[in-house]
């Protein structure tokens, strides 16, 4: 009996569970989704996803879909990376945004040459797919990055 193909590791792809489906489900229906604090004196919105609040601690948060609006805080420009599949994107431009909605956000911009990025440029959120099956039900990943607005 002829051995199974071999598939490559990939580095991109998250573990999704029960706690971070709906964000993952959300991506895949082309909508951010933030947590935000519903304890009566702080209201802070945070990402990455938590369970509890980062700023008062409370474990009274929710989701919410965000604007998907944000601006360029800092870039680099990635030009080798041997982990799979990332060597098959370079260069490519990581990046940290600033939300409309107050969190910071590591991603990826697209659709802009490097040398048209300029700290404070306004960008929007798109999604690329994973291109994979891989989600807790059967489903592909869709991850948010940004491109000028």
């Amino acid at each position: 009996m002829p051995a199974a193909p071999r598939v490559a590791a990939r580095f991109d792809l998250p573990e999704s569970d029960a706690f971070t489906r709906p964000y993952w489900d959300a991506a895949a229906e082309g909508r951010l989704l933030l947590r935000r604090c519903r304890a009566e004196r702080c209201g802070a919105a945070h990402h990455y996803p938590r369970e509890f609040c980062p700023y008062c601690w409370s474990e009274n948060v929710g989701w919410e879909t965000a604007s998907g609006r944000a601006t360029l805080y800092t870039w680099s420009v990635v030009h080798r990376n041997d982990l799979p599949p990332f060597g098959d994107r370079v260069p490519y431009t990581a990046a940290v945004v600033d939300l409309a909605e107050g969190p910071r956000m590591m991603t990826e911009i697209t659709d802009c040459p490097e040398p048209e990025l300029r700290i404070g440029m306004p960008l929007v959120v798109h999604f690329r797919s994973a291109g994979v099956s891989g989600a807790a039900d059967g489903g592909g990943f869709a991850f948010p990055v940004f491109r000028p607005a």
